[in-house]
């Protein structure tokens, strides 16, 4: 089985870096050169183990993903439920681990490498040891140009604010006693 994988480091912090890798809708888009839509389906409406995704390409490919593993903020995996023709079988994950030879005793500045892998097989099987170098070829370029996407968007401010956004704690609401933490 092919796999092709990249991996850069990023200035965020490993939890950014695993939240900027998740977001979806128009902040996707503004970082990820790969996709023209991207949509939860069933109903869902954050990732989780278990939810299925449709994803469409730009040059109009289309995938249904499930996650297999969603585990904040160090990895997350997904497989193909179904997808082009071409592929027998289709994976993907993500991890993330504080950046090599960060001084653990100054938090700053805090950086993040992030590795993104892809494994498949393709078909028809008399054809797979050809399409397969093809294909390694092609997706280790496309995983390229994602991960330098994926790295823009971890400095990029617009990404950044959404994604403190969403994971920000939800403000008091006005009226409701705090509770005391001492």
């Amino acid at each position: 089985m092919p796999v092709v994988e990249s991996s850069v480091i990023v200035p965020v912090d490993p939890a950014t870096a695993f939240a900027v890798s998740q977001t979806t809708g128009d902040i996707r888009l503004h970082w990820d050169p790969f996709i023209h839509s991207q949509r939860f389906l069933d109903d869902a409406a954050a990732p989780a183990k278990g939810v299925r995704t449709l994803t469409r390409h730009r040059a109009g490919l289309r995938m249904v993903s499930e996650y297999v593993s969603y585990n904040p903020p160090t990895n997350v995996g997904m497989k193909m439920v179904e997808g082009p023709w071409f592929f027998a079988s289709m994976a993907g994950g993500w991890r993330f681990s504080p950046a090599p030879g960060r001084d653990v005793g100054h938090p700053e500045p805090v950086t993040t490498r992030a590795v993104w892998r892809y494994s498949f097989t393709c078909r028809p099987a008399w054809l797979a040891p050809l399409a397969e170098r093809i294909g390694s070829w092609l997706l280790s370029r496309d995983i390229q140009r994602r991960i330098n996407g994926f790295a823009r968007g971890c400095a990029d401010p617009v990404v950044l604010s959404a994604v403190r956004e969403q994971t920000a704690p939800p403000a008091p609401r006005p009226g409701l006693a705090t509770p005391d933490r001492t």
